[in-house]
């Protein structure tokens, strides 16, 4: 039950925080000496960060589901689409290499220092005045695109769809709901896929449930910190940890 506490708390914090979620997954297991969680164990904490995403967003899902009451609903529901093909394309292409990439802490400690170099140059953007309901398709893929690079364990999903946003001229709040709005179908696309892996397989711990909890609840915490710490300091603090954390794990490895 510890344990699935603690995945729970580290997928529910580094889901959301620019710092990667499946690169912390790597490090944290190989840093404590432990087993590496499961597909199992990854495919129900998911539905804990979805139920996060999904609570703190409510009233945009809720406005998003009834797209026939307002045509600009309808725009942004056509627009996540869009930007969730890349990450779809990519998986596909990409899946016995990217599985390659979580045996793997050095590059997850490089990935890391990518992200770093990211997160850095979000500060470079200064013309933030667009707001979701103004994006256009170009808009969609380029953060789509994005998206797909984290992929790569150790590259941060928020932290390329934000800093993609604000290079696309979004304020720093509408940067964080069009990132957060694009994570759902992706974060509940890579958990049903799971599940569907693990279908004959066998029942699911109970204690997991303990982990599903607290990832739901460290996931809302940890949207709210970072939209609080985006319109303050932007995304530098986190630049920061990154490249600690990233040489660490290329030094210890």
């Amino acid at each position: 039950m510890l344990d699935s506490a603690l995945w729970g708390l580290v997928q529910g914090l580094t889901e959301f925080l620019p710092i990667s979620s499946s690169g912390h997954l790597v490090l944290i297991p190989a840093f404590l000496d432990k087993e590496a969680p499961d597909l199992a164990t990854t495919a129900v904490l998911h539905l804990g960060t979805l139920a996060a995403v999904i609570w703190y967003f409510r009233r945009d899902v809720a406005w998003l589901l009834r797209p026939d009451r307002d045509p600009r609903a309808w725009h942004i529901v056509k627009l996540l689409v869009i930007g969730t093909i890349p990450a779809v394309v990519a998986g596909l292409l990409l899946e016995s290499t990217l599985d390659e990439l979580f045996d793997s802490p050095t590059r997850v400690g490089l990935a890391l220092i990518f992200t770093g170099i990211v997160l850095l140059a979000s500060g470079l953007f200064h013309r933030l005045t667009k707001k979701l309901e103004d994006a256009g398709v170009p808009d969609a893929l380029v953060v789509g695109t994005a998206q797909a690079m984290a992929l790569v364990p150790g590259v941060s999903r928020s932290g390329m769809t934000i800093t993609a946003s604000l290079g696309r001229s979004f304020t720093k709040e509408e940067s964080a709901r069009f990132s957060f709005l694009l994570a759902i179908p992706v974060i509940l696309g890579g958990g049903a896929k799971q599940m569907l892996d693990l279908a004959g397989e066998g029942g699911l711990e109970w204690d997991l449930l303990v982990g599903v909890i607290v990832a739901a609840v460290s996931g809302y915490f940890a949207i709210a910190i970072l939209i609080k710490a985006l319109t303050r300091f932007g995304l530098q603090p986190f630049a920061l940890y990154c490249f600690v954390v990233g040489l660490i794990a290329v030094i210890w490895y």
